[in-house]
């Protein structure tokens, strides 16, 4: 018998299928990427070829995955889903390869973490088609050389710094950068959603979900169905009130920061006077590690503007004194002056 938690987590998985657009019509936003990308594989049909490689990269929630899967459905061809990690040995990609059909797509997510050894056995793959095999070991190792179903890779990163040069150049259909959303975007695909999941909202709490959902798909839908839960548990109308008052409980403020955010903002302001504070020490008061307070907290505070890295280290700005109600200090009330 399946666990609760296992039930949830399918259950969740469900949910974000359904979610997915299903035509280039329902996928809102990332225009010039949409333009791009349909112009490619409407160019491979009318020549009769399979579309040519694709990497998108950026933060994650942002529609990598679901491109992907839209590309997948235009084309009408199959897709198999791995990750990075996942392929661990030459092997593992070798099995993989060589059991697609001829113009299947295979999606990579996370492509950075790739094992070098795996990488290197892609590059044939991408340019000739060929898969290049080493069997036995020292004076006595051979080559073999296998032919490949022609197929196309679609390959999706949070960290494209970390896709090496030689990697990055395969990518003969493009490498696209998605960007944030704006909160009208954000606002219709809440709306597309919660008409999928059945769900009555008022125009007031879709911007109420859109303005905290930090630009993200990913997280817009969360707070959609968690706001839902909301509603239903406490038998309320899904209006702006009650929007407020479920995130309000997960802890979300009203510019879509987390506790973890805010905590980071008062240790800042309250422990160092507003910086400039090292990395390691600002991890150290949080009890957090240094990546995640790297990747994961900082990057929308200095999007919101309410951080600045600076060469000595991080300092708070004025924004952030404001939106937690600090008094300002001397420094930058001169500056105001």
């Amino acid at each position: 018998m399946s666990s609760p938690n296992i039930k949830e987590k399918m259950d969740e998985s469900v949910l974000d299928q359904t979610l997915r657009p299903e035509h280039w019509d329902e996928y809102i936003g990332q225009k010039h990427i949409k333009d791009n990308v349909k112009i490619l594989l409407r160019a491979a049909e009318e020549r009769g070829h399979i579309p040519e490689h694709i990497l998108f990269y950026g933060p994650p929630g942002l529609g990598k995955t679901t491109l992907a899967h839209l590309i997948a459905k235009e084309t009408g061809k199959q897709m198999k889903i791995t990750s990075g990690p996942a392929i661990e040995k030459v092997g593992d990609l070798a099995s993989i390869l060589t059991n697609l059909a001829p113009g299947d797509i295979l999606f990579i997510d996370e492509i950075h973490r790739l094992n070098k050894m795996v990488e290197e056995i892609l590059y044939p793959a991408m340019e000739s088609g060929v898969l290049d095999i080493i069997i036995g070991k020292g004076p006595s190792a051979r080559t073999i050389q296998l032919d490949l179903p022609p197929f196309t890779l679609i390959a999706a990163t949070t960290r494209v710094a970390l896709v090496s040069s030689p990697l990055r150049s395969r990518f003969s259909g493009g490498v696209f950068r998605l960007e944030f959303y704006s909160n009208e975007e954000i606002a219709k695909i809440v709306e597309r959603s919660a008409k999928l999941l059945k769900t009555e909202l008022e125009k007031g709490a879709l911007e109420e979900i859109a303005k905290r959902s930090r630009f993200t798909p990913r997280t817009a839908n969360y707070f959609l169905k968690r706001v839902r839960d909301f509603a239903q548990v406490n038998k309320k109308n899904l209006d702006q009130k009650t929007v407020k008052e479920a995130l309000n409980m997960l802890a979300i403020d009203e510019i879509g920061l987390n506790s973890s955010d805010r905590k980071f903002l008062e240790i800042l302001i309250d422990k160092f006077k507003g910086g400039p504070v090292g990395l390691k020490t600002i991890g150290a008061a949080m009890s957090e590690e240094e990546a995640t307070v790297e990747e994961v907290i900082e990057p929308y505070l200095i999007q919101l503007g309410l951080l600045e890295r600076t060469a000595r280290g991080r300092v708070a700005t004025q924004k952030a004194y404001e939106h937690l109600d600090f008094d300002l200090p001397e420094n930058l009330q001169k500056k105001l002056i």
